[in-house]
């Protein structure tokens, strides 16, 4: 075990609330995993996007793979992204799963329900897919998460960086366009189905299933237990990651307004602000590559409790970022991992655990409390 020391990160403060953690290796051996998820049971779901659903049962990765997933497209970015259980899981048996999927030349982020048997997928169905149809492999999303409401969030990418284009322009512009899911936080029913109270109801330009849109590529999603907020992290371009705030109805500007510059050099947009675009409460210049986010709500950690944290794909670390009663971000520390952060999640013994994203050595990593300390 690795002792780790919480140090500043540049452009916030640092808190004296510190608790020392180790690094502890529960599994490797995992290639490009990239989301989890717990079973009532104690195992742990893990997705490798390549394409395989993996199970951990008593800290042991099961060599087999589960069966029955649905083909996917695992090229760039793509492959098979998150997993989440139904909220009544125990009753019902559905799991879902988000993934790339088409081909190089026509592709898009689709959302499948299976029932789960414990060793196999069945009845499998998608429920959602993103109508337009985008080429490359680049910028997919896709994290999932259920509200209280028992309403599915699920984040989608503008799908991709210039010269990428869709209906002759560049296609991270449909970010803007509310009829296209390219961009969007969705908020969906069980059944994929349009969730009641969404903010554009169905009409000419909008799209029903559209909670919150300007996002260019969010991998972490969260929802704070204490406060009811939902807050992302979303890659920029080059600098200009963002955390936002996320509400039903926000645009967030991309790419009208941001931080980012051209992978090539030059402004993206001619401002970083503007009237009636929301602002990101922390933008991390030079990139940390944020994915993977989540609310600390238990009572392992001293002084963590309502802290996020947010993995760094670039940075190699995990940012602990403690917020005031308003959600303005106070101050963030760094802890190093020393490889790709690519999800973080709390576990059910209240312990953190992260993934890192290795193609011949991904690790699931727990983040255990120093005793007496």
């Amino acid at each position: 075990m690795l002792l780790v020391l919480l140090v500043p990160a540049l452009g916030c403060a640092a808190s004296d609330d510190v608790a020392p953690v180790t690094l502890k290796a529960v599994v490797g051996g995992l290639e490009h995993p990239w989301g989890m998820a717990w079973l009532p049971d104690g195992a742990l779901l893990i997705t490798e996007r390549p394409g395989r659903l993996r199970i951990v049962r008593g800290g042991v990765l099961d060599p087999t793979p589960i069966a029955g997933l649905p083909p996917v497209l695992a090229i760039g970015q793509g492959g098979l992204l998150d997993v989440a259980l139904d909220p009544d899981f125990e009753r019902n048996r559905f799991l879902y799963l988000s993934y790339a999927a088409g081909t190089i030349e026509a592709n898009g982020t689709r959302v499948a329900r299976a029932r789960f048997d414990g060793r196999a997928l069945r009845d499998l169905q998608v429920i959602a897919a993103v109508p337009q149809s985008k080429a490359g492999g680049q910028h997919f999303g896709s994290r999932l998460l259920w509200l209280p409401d028992r309403s599915l969030l699920v984040s989608i990418g503008d799908g991709g960086n210039p010269p990428v284009q869709l209906d002759g322009q560049l296609i991270r512009l449909q970010a803007q366009n509310r009829s296209s899911a390219l961009g969007k936080v969705l908020r969906i029913r069980s059944d994929g189905a349009p969730a009641p109270g969404n903010p554009f109801p169905s009409g000419p330009g909008v799209a029903p299933k559209v909670w919150s849109y300007g996002h260019r590529n969010v991998q972490g999603l969260a929802h704070d237990p204490g406060t009811g907020r939902v807050w992302v992290s979303e890659h920029g371009s080059l600098g200009g990651d963002e955390l936002n705030l996320v509400e039903a109805g926000g645009n967030y500007g991309w790419p009208r307004v941001t931080h980012s510059r051209e992978y090539g050099g030059g402004p993206i947009a001619p401002a970083q602000s503007a009237a009636g675009l929301i602002d990101p409460r922390r933008v991390w210049t030079p990139a940390i590559a944020p994915s993977g986010l989540a609310v600390y709500s238990g009572d392992r950690y001293q002084g963590w409790r309502g802290n996020l944290f947010a993995g760094g794909l670039v940075s190699r670390d995990l940012r602990r970022i403690s917020l005031d009663a308003s959600g303005t971000v106070l101050a963030e520390q760094v802890i190093p991992i020393g490889e790709r952060v690519r999800d973080v999640r709390q576990g059910p013994d209240g312990l953190l655990y992260m993934l890192t994203d290795s193609a011949d050595n991904g690790e699931l990593i727990r983040l255990d409390p120093v005793a007496g300390r």
